[in-house]
């Protein structure tokens, strides 16, 4: 199966000279295979399609976007070297596929913890702070378009997940992630790296035991028939980023690529209007199942998890680096002085993401 892709993926590098667009006659549809792992009812399907529809309005069918949810085209370890060879030019992958990709510092969007609010997240991937992050995709040949939310995490499981001693031998799913991964150890649970497409597989079978999600992705893939306890822990967040294949995106003319851009500004101001309101109904949802219990941690249960878990930035830091961890601290630092959203720019860039 793996040749298969590959295979297929040489093809359209060879095809469109790894991603570049060739010359074409103006009424030939520019075609963006846009793939991703999720169900088209999530948060991140529903903003590929709001994208699909304003991108082929903006650009009076000039542009024809085809989309393949739920790893139709490529699984989760397949999908971002399908895009650097151009067999397909936009995903939206989770921000923790960019660490085994060599950008280790997008890993600092897996640390515990670490975002105390929305607010906190936004000043972040809005400022100067992702702009650096993004802009580091350009030596592996892609482009960082834009930041999409998904939210906050809660831990599954078939056991009650309370304490941080409740963790204690479960084989609990993750992303590739060495930050997920220490995450989970720092709990004393056993990770498996597991593509998405697989985690119901394996918990059907017992492969793993819990894992780890938004409710939005928890609940479009029905996980809640194989977990019998949910924890609203909101420990961690996952985010994505919508990339593109470098050498397509700049063959582009230019006025397809603004218009492009304007679409996709629209579709993640949607995408983050849907994402905590979906995140909401899903948990809702998953309660009115009456097959998945959910709890909600005190706040000395939930400074229980934060204690456990505080080693991990320090264990990080030599990875991601210990200037980017401080940068991020110290926004979040600026959102908890105040109550609203702070008016001024965000904090400078350490000096190694200039």
């Amino acid at each position: 199966m793996k040749f298969k892709w590959l295979a297929a993926a040489l093809l359209g590098a060879a095809m469109g000279l790894a991603g570049v667009v060739p010359a074409a006659a103006a009424d030939t549809p520019i075609i963006i295979k846009f793939s991703h792992v999720v169900a088209p009812g999530a948060p991140k399907g529903l903003a590929a399609e709001r994208f699909k529809e304003l991108a082929e309005k903006a650009t009076n069918g000039r542009v024809r976007v085809e989309l393949y949810p739920n790893s139709q085209l490529y699984k989760d370890k397949e999908e971002l070297e399908a895009l650097q060879l151009g067999a397909v030019q936009m995903l939206a992958p989770s921000l923790a596929k960019f660490g085994p990709l060599g950008v280790k510092e997008f890993e600092a969007f897996d640390l515990p913890y670490i975002f105390p609010t929305k607010q906190t997240l936004y000043r972040v991937t809005e400022g100067p702070i992702g702009r650096a992050l993004l802009d580091k995709l350009e030596s592996k040949g892609i482009t960082g378009l834009a930041y999409w939310d998904n939210g906050f995490k809660v831990m599954s499981a078939n056991k009650p997940l309370h304490t941080p001693a409740d963790f204690k031998g479960l084989r609990m799913r993750i992303q590739s992630s060495s930050v997920l991964e220490a995450q989970m150890r720092a709990l004393g649970a056993v990770p498996e790296v597991l593509a998405f497409s697989e985690v119901v597989p394996a918990l059907q079978t017992g492969l793993v035991d819990g894992t780890e999600n938004p409710p939005s992705n928890m609940y479009t893939q029905k996980m809640q028939d194989y977990q019998k306890y949910l924890t609203v822990s909101n420990h961690g967040y996952l985010g994505y980023a919508v990339i593109v294949n470098k050498k397509f995106w700049d063959g582009l003319p230019s006025g397809i690529r603004s218009a492009l851009e304007l679409a996709m500004k629209q579709a993640t101001v949607y995408e983050k209007t849907i994402a905590q309101r979906d995140n909401d109904a899903a948990l809702e949802a998953i309660r009115k199942t009456g097959k998945t219990t959910i709890y909600t941690l005190s706040a000395q249960e939930q400074a229980a998890w934060r204690r456990a878990l505080a080693p991990v930035q320090q264990q990080m830091e030599g990875r991601i680096g210990r200037d980017l961890i401080l940068a991020i601290n110290k926004e979040a630092a600026a959102d908890q002085a105040t109550s609203s959203v702070a008016a001024g720019a965000p904090a400078g860039l350490p000096a190694r993401l200039k």
